[in-house]
């Protein structure tokens, strides 16, 4: 397994899955997911986005949002690897403390979010605590994560090197069958009948 950034062409399998696990897709950019993929098969199992949240006084924050891990691949590691790479992410981009808004704050916590009380969140996080409530997580509790804080439980390490789906193999691969086409008696507008 590893984490890459998502391509363009990742773009419908991304909404597919941020709306399968009924995650947050506001202001959906492709670029800004990463993604967690098997480097033998190409299957991918993990998904992830940081978000910048911009200030009339010029601040800026960062947020890490729609986190998601398909059902086969999940307590191998993958959540956290692609929370490790957005964190680096968001290094990059020159922030020292990431936001994230989660129902579940414990696999958070394990990481090195810390709980942070909801009046002490800068008002565009505030209000993006409560959209957030209203539309995806209604018992989203804020968490906050000093970036050299950032952990790696070595069971995750080791999990995510052995990595596998445990899903039924399931054919990505578009039909003819899936469009409604026979293949046998369909012609086609280039065919020369050779």
């Amino acid at each position: 397994m590893y984490v890459r950034a998502a391509r363009n062409r990742d773009e419908l399998w991304l909404l597919d899955r941020i709306e399968e696990l009924g995650l947050d897709e506001i202001a959906f950019r492709s670029r800004d997911y990463v993604i967690a993929v098997d480097e033998e098969t190409g299957e991918k199992g993990g998904f992830g986005r940081i978000r910048i949240h911009k200030v009339e006084d010029g601040e800026e924050y960062c947020e890490l949002t729609s986190v998601g891990v398909l059902e086969g691949w999940r307590g191998q590691g993958v959540g956290p690897h692609v929370v490790e790479r957005l964190v680096e992410n968001a290094g990059d981009e020159g922030f020292s403390e990431l936001y994230t808004f989660v129902e579940n704050a414990e696999p958070y916590e394990e990481l090195g979010f810390l709980p942070v009380d909801e009046s002490d969140l800068p008002e565009p996080l505030a209000g993006r605590l409560s959209e957030k409530r209203g539309d995806v997580a209604p018992d989203a509790v804020p968490l906050r994560l000093s970036l050299d804080a950032f952990t790696m439980p070595e069971r995750h390490r080791e999990a995510f090197k052995a990595a596998g789906s445990e899903a039924e193999d399931v054919d990505d691969e578009d039909t003819a069958e899936d469009f409604g086409i026979d293949p046998d008696s369909a012609t086609y507008k280039y065919d020369t009948g050779r």
